[in-house]
């Protein structure tokens, strides 16, 4: 009684033991808690359209600004112009725009005395003063003067004509921006749009995703039956499968044992009637045999008589009886093994139905706990403001509509632009080609032994060009200045008070200043308890953060209280756990089933196989041909006639009794043979599958008796476990993507770059290189007209001989 228990106890534990064990590897394996989510729809962004390089000349600029405004960004000068005018801000300003007003100062000297200059220049001339007397002294270095002139002439000119070509460059990529501008900001508003229309389709994402989840867990509720029965299966296959293969497999044994006794049977009820009358024709032809040797005429007759004595079946073919094999396998067949088996199985593949059965009104309960959790799953999103983003991308598509409306005069804009500034360049173009014809013309027609008033028509056409140069640089270096100085105004504080700024970010920290823009509060306008900075946004923004990181979100929006489920689960948890999984227990074979297995063994192990066989073998093995061999050598020696003629005759009856035995003896007794082998081979593992199938069935029995209802209680708990799992999955995934991914603001920070990569790197940079181009070639031009008229002397034909001394 007491190794009872102790063999229970033992059972029990190692029941529980294993069932933990499966319970940790295959339930972690077969919840389906990893489930594939879409990707967040991220915005497409319009790429730029605006391909040329506008910097070419910003180094030069820059650094000519940097000298002219060396001062930084006047910060609380802007923010004191914000509150209002006083004598001290006028002040402040002029005080910073120092190196502006001294550039603006030359210029204006330039404008006013650059047409004067010309006035005075061409009366004196017309005065005969001033190069205007058609009469040139020849000296001893008037060549060297001519050259030094030249050359002078001709570096001032190269760089008229540099600073012309970038004027050309510049204009032109000035005029393009222009032109390309309303595509450009729409495309800007275009990309910002979708980004912001982006955010509410990301969350519309995380709601489908809900949905999914919820209806997933719902489906697999509803079809609890199977897929926790199908769990509670495979607690228990690993127990009740080897027993009922086990117990199938003995039952195919018995029945293949009965299939070999009947075998056996029919075989030996052929057999018996042909070996009895074989026996009988052998002993009669023995006897005739025996009869013959004993004469007293037989020669050497003797010596045979000990293979005589060999001729005889007598004693052989006696089996041991099966009847009691026989019975025990009967006993066994009605047992009905198979069918003990398949009654297992029966009930293994019920398990399913009963679970449905007995679950049924926990998975309706449960049914509407979801549905109370999908609605607060959902009141997630609805809470969040999405309708600024409507609102926001109205406001930028009236934007768009403006844009397009302005954009005939954009365009006719850009066309002034590149008209003015082609009809600005070939004016300069046009002082570089008289310079270049006069330098051209003068030294081709020029001949150094000439004198002065026998120069060649060639050479006085040259120094006429340089005139004409002269006379154009006075009518439009005026002008031109004037636009320059506009011009450098507008671009350069543009540069310094934007541009600049915008680049290394001290233009946000301005719009951060409290009070810069009046009633705007970021931090108020989000409800928000931290100091929100535009720059911190820009920032953020510029890295690709999601919204919720950048405008703290976290702050008025509790989205681990929304997506907390564990009320719902702790419910739904109640719910199964009320429920009662009865599932009735089997026997899978009984005591008398088991009784009889043994004594099916039994009886299989006491048959002597061994003992058939012998007597096969010594049956099959004997050879009458032999003996009548002999009587025929006998015969052949003896005298007497008629002895001779019996012993050849009994030699014959002895081969036709062999030839009988061949035919229709042999065959029955090598599948005789056959038979009993495989009846030996069979009974050979009786005993050891009959121990397999009991040792396998107790365990399997210990198993159903005692672990069911932990096998029960644990698989349901997994079940219940594995569909929290994928709502807590769900949940992690929702809160993940809403504060990490939903919104990152890079399109927005992109957005703004490529604003300022318009204003900036292409409208203001080229515009600042137009005005610097020009100016470059207004300053040029003054030493342009000195050594112009200088030079021109050299080459004009003079209307006065003066004598050399």
């Amino acid at each position: 009684m007491l190794n009872m228990r102790s063999r229970m106890k033992k059972v029990l534990w190692s029941g529980v033991l294993l069932l933990f064990l499966w319970t940790f590897v295959n339930g972690q394996a077969s919840c389906p808690v990893e489930t594939t989510r879409t990707a967040l729809q991220t915005p497409d962004e319009i790429p730029t359209k605006l391909t040329f390089n506008s910097a070419f000349m910003s180094p030069m600029v820059h650094s000519f600004l940097g000298s002219v405004q060396s001062n930084p960004f006047p910060k609380d000068i802007l923010i004191g112009i914000t509150k209002g005018y006083d004598t001290e801000t006028v002040k402040e300003v002029l005080q910073y725009q120092t190196g502006f007003l001294v550039c603006v100062a030359i210029g204006i000297l330039y404008i006013v005395l650059m047409p004067l200059i010309g006035l005075f220049f061409a009366c004196c001339r017309c005065c005969g003063n001033c190069g205007g007397r058609m009469q040139q002294k020849k000296t001893t270095n008037i060549h060297c003067k001519r050259r030094s002139f030249y050359l002078c002439t001709f570096l001032i000119t190269v760089l008229i004509m540099a600073g012309n070509i970038c004027m050309f460059l510049s204009s032109t990529n000035t005029s393009e921006t222009l032109m390309r501008s309303p595509t450009e900001l729409t495309d800007i508003l275009e990309n910002v749009k979708g980004y912001l229309n982006s955010i509410p389709q990301q969350i519309q994402q995380v709601t489908n995703e809900s949905r999914v989840t919820v209806d997933t867990v719902k489906n697999n509720l509803v079809e609890t039956g199977p897929l926790l029965g199908k769990l509670i299966q495979n607690g228990l296959k690993g127990h009740l499968d080897p027993a009922l293969n086990s117990t199938t497999e003995i039952g195919q044994v018995i029945n293949s044992t009965s299939d070999g006794l009947l075998q056996l049977n029919k075989t030996l009820e052929l057999l018996k009637p042909k070996a009895a009358a074989l026996q009988a024709n052998l002993s009669a032809v023995r006897q005739r045999i025996n009869n013959t040797l004993r004469m007293s005429d037989c020669v050497n007759c003797a010596a045979l008589q000990p293979e005589l004595d060999k001729l005889s079946l007598d004693g052989s073919l006696e089996f041991p009886d099966q009847k009691d094999l026989r019975s025990a396998v009967d006993k066994a067949i009605n047992a009905d093994v198979t069918g003990q088996a398949n009654k297992g199985r029966d009930f293994f593949g019920s398990i399913p139905g009963k679970v449905k059965n007995e679950t049924r009104l926990s998975v309706q309960d449960a049914l509407l706990k979801l549905e109370n959790l999908k609605t607060r799953i959902l009141s997630v999103t609805k809470d969040l403001p999405l309708d600024v983003f409507n609102t926001t991308s109205a406001s930028l598509t009236d934007m768009q509509k403006s844009i397009k409306g302005f954009s005939p005069y954009i365009d006719r804009s850009s066309q002034i632009s590149r008209d003015v500034g082609l009809v600005m360049s070939c004016l300069i173009l046009l002082v570089v080609i008289c310079n270049f014809l006069g330098l051209l013309l003068g030294i081709a027609g020029l001949n150094p032994k000439d004198s002065p008033t026998e120069r060649s028509g060639t050479s006085n056409c040259g120094g006429i060009f340089f005139m004409a140069g002269v006379g154009f640089s006075f009518l439009i270096s005026w002008i031109f200045m004037f636009v320059v100085l506009v011009l450098f105004i507008v671009g350069g504080n543009s540069y310094t008070l934007v541009c600049r700024p915008w680049q290394n970010k001290e233009f946000f920290q301005l719009i951060d200043t409290p009070g810069m823009i009046p009633d705007f509060n970021l931090s108020s306008a989000l409800n928000l308890n931290t100091n929100l900075k535009i720059f911190n946004v820009y920032s953020d923004c510029q890295n690709n953060k999601p919204l919720w990181i950048t405008f703290h979100l976290n702050e008025i929006f509790d989205l681990n209280s929304k997506l907390n489920v564990s009320e719902y689960t702790h419910e739904i948890y109640r719910s199964f756990e009320g429920a009662k999984i009865n599932i009735a227990n089997i026997t899978i074979l009984s005591p008398e089933v088991k009784s009889q297995l043994n004594n099916f063994a039994s009886s299989a192990s006491s048959m002597n196989f061994s003992n058939i066989i012998q007597q096969i073998n010594d049956v099959s093995a004997t050879n009458l041909s032999l003996v009548a061999e002999s009587l025929d050598i006998l015969a052949g020696k003896q005298s007497n006639q008629t002895i001779k003629n019996q012993l050849h005759e009994e030699a014959k009856d002895l081969r036709d009794i062999q030839t009988e035995m061949t035919s229709n003896i042999i065959p029955l007794l090598m599948e005789l043979n056959t038979t009993v082998k495989n009846l030996s081979a069979v009974a050979s593992q009786i005993t050891s599958a009959v121990e397999n199938v009991l040792r396998k069935v107790g365990s399997a029995q210990d198993v159903l008796n005692y672990n069911i209802s932990q096998i029960v209680k644990a698989e349901s708990r997994a079940f219940i476990d594995c569909q929290l799992e994928i709502f807590l999955a769900f949940v992690h995934w929702a809160n993940q993507t809403i504060t990490e991914k939903v919104g990152r603001c890079g399109p927005a920070a992109a957005a703004v770059d490529r604003t300022e990569e318009l204003f900036c790197k292409h409208l203001v940079e080229s515009l600042n290189a137009f005005w610097l181009s020009l100016g470059w070639c207004m300053m040029f031009l003054i030493p342009s007209i000195i050594f112009s008229v200088k030079l021109a002397k050299y080459y004009r034909r003079m209307k006065y001989l003066d004598a050399y001394e």
